[in-house]
């Protein structure tokens, strides 16, 4: 199906129906299917939404920004730099009738307000529209399962905790993570399912659209300029999350696939003749200095939840009294630089301590990837803070079950001679055990680290 609109004119339009759609003026058929990525909301989960909701038909679809806290505007821009740069790299030259924006505050602000949607911005048009409850249609992509489960009808419908009185009913997912159990049957052609581990999810997302026959790879027609931005934007992603196609632990055959793809739609014409050839070394340059410099402009608890998740697990020996909450926050850069933004170890561990309390966690993961060293070499380190009880249980049958297979060894510091006082720090909240140590095995991302948490604290 060859692109009709300009990426910014599907977005504007995305919202218009959005709008329509809370006001009642829309019949079922007409009424949007959301695609929601997931909520730590980064570069993958936030195109693959886009991309997917792009090429999406018969019904309008309208992708959903998975950020509860962070209306779409300036505060956007400043969380998620490296999205706002993938989308003005990717639509620059603009397309005919776009406008010409610039990557700061005051020219991304308004645009991004005004063509994209996320869940704080969803919250606050539901306080402008009679106060009752509201089903609506979804598409799951970069996870497959509703944080809040519909207790009536146990597969495939749910809710967001921002969102609590609509309830989702999941026709279709496109996901790289382990299966949650959540989705009912999907049997319908005409919407998406595929579970299957990638680097990317836009990689799926890509395959998955020629699969359907919605994006094809064919060149003929020649793709033009709008068709062109897409292929540049789904392409970020990829490039990101497999580090320019050099983590070769990452790096799958849907990804292979999904680049010749977008290289394919990037290289045909037509180009202008002041256009010069596209750079995809340059390009993941770009966007990857601005994903690692994000961070220096936030604070410590903006970093822990900047790139976060969240679980409930329950353990074996009593899984209808007890629940526990583990999350994970990951960053781009070491401990050591953690340390350093909070002032002290002591300062950090507090904020950590903090953090933990308002989400209501018996278990915090803080799992760190950056390179170090002239040679820049790739390294990982994790902290895990846990409360007495079932939460220090739950970790050491995590160093028990999982210890060897991560290859944690003592921590020490990686990145520098700074930061050492954090080895022997311990949590100003004396309910909290704390662990350190350097991750062996850096090809295990969150990914794979999640589960093995999760199991151990299920096996309890």
């Amino acid at each position: 199906m060859p692109v009709e609109h300009s990426l910014f004119q599907f977005l504007a339009k995305a919202l218009q129906t959005h709008h329509r759609f809370l006001a009642g003026r829309l019949s079922r058929a007409e009424a949007p299917i959301y695609v929601i990525g997931n909520p730590s909301a980064d570069l993958d989960s936030i195109i693959s939404a886009i991309v997917y909701a792009s090429f999406a038909h018969p019904r309008p679809h309208v992708p959903l920004i998975n950020l509860p806290s962070v209306p779409a505007g300036p505060e956007l821009r400043r969380l998620r730099p490296e999205f706002v740069k993938s989308l003005w790299l990717s639509t620059h030259p603009p397309a005919p009738d776009d406008q010409t924006w610039a990557d700061t505050p005051e020219s991304a602000g308004p645009l991004l307000h005004d063509h994209l949607l996320t869940v704080a911005d969803f919250a606050a048009h539901l306080q402008q529209t009679p106060d009752h409850p509201i089903s609506a249609d979804a598409v799951l992509v970069d996870w497959n399962a509703l944080p809040i489960r519909s207790p009536s009808h146990p597969r495939g419908q749910g809710s967001l905790p921002a969102l609590p009185t609509i309830t989702f009913t999941v026709l279709g997912c496109i996901d790289h993570h382990v299966d949650e159990s959540f989705l009912a049957p999907i049997t319908d052609p005409d919407q998406p399912f595929l579970l299957q581990p990638s680097g990317s999810c836009t990689s799926l997302v890509v395959n998955m659209l020629d699969k359907m026959d919605r994006w094809r790879r064919t060149t003929t027609p020649i793709p033009n300029p709008p068709e062109r931005q897409l292929a540049k934007l789904a392409m970020s992603p990829i490039l990101i999350d497999t580090s320019n196609f050099t983590a070769k632990e990452k790096v799958t055959d849907a990804d292979t696939l999904a680049y010749s793809f977008l290289r394919s739609k990037i290289n045909s014409g037509p180009h202008d003749d002041t256009e010069k050839p596209w750079d995809h070394n340059a390009f993941y340059e770009e966007i990857n200095t601005a994903k690692r410099n994000s961070l220096d402009l936030l604070t410590v608890e903006e970093v822990l939840d900047r790139d976060y998740k969240q679980w409930t697990e329950s353990p074996a020996s009593n899984p209808q009294k007890e629940e526990v909450e583990i999350g994970i926050c990951s960053m781009v850069r070491s401990l050591p630089w953690v340390v350093q933004k909070a002032g002290s170890a002591e300062a950090f561990l507090d904020a950590l301590g903090e953090f933990a309390t308002q989400k209501e966690l018996q278990i915090v993961m803080v799992m760190t990837a950056f390179t170090a060293g002239p040679e820049g070499r790739f390294c990982r380190e994790l902290l895990v803070c846990a409360k007495e009880g079932t939460g220090v249980r739950g970790v050491e049958a995590f160093m028990d079950r999982a210890g060897a297979e991560l290859g944690l060894e003592e921590w020490r510091v990686l990145d520098g001679e700074e930061g050492a006082e954090l080895r022997d720090a311990e949590c100003a909240d004396k309910t909290l055990r704390k662990w350190i140590w350097v991750q062996g095995d850096v090809t295990k991302s969150r990914k794979q680290v999640a589960p093995l948490i999760r199991e151990a604290v299920g096996s309890l």
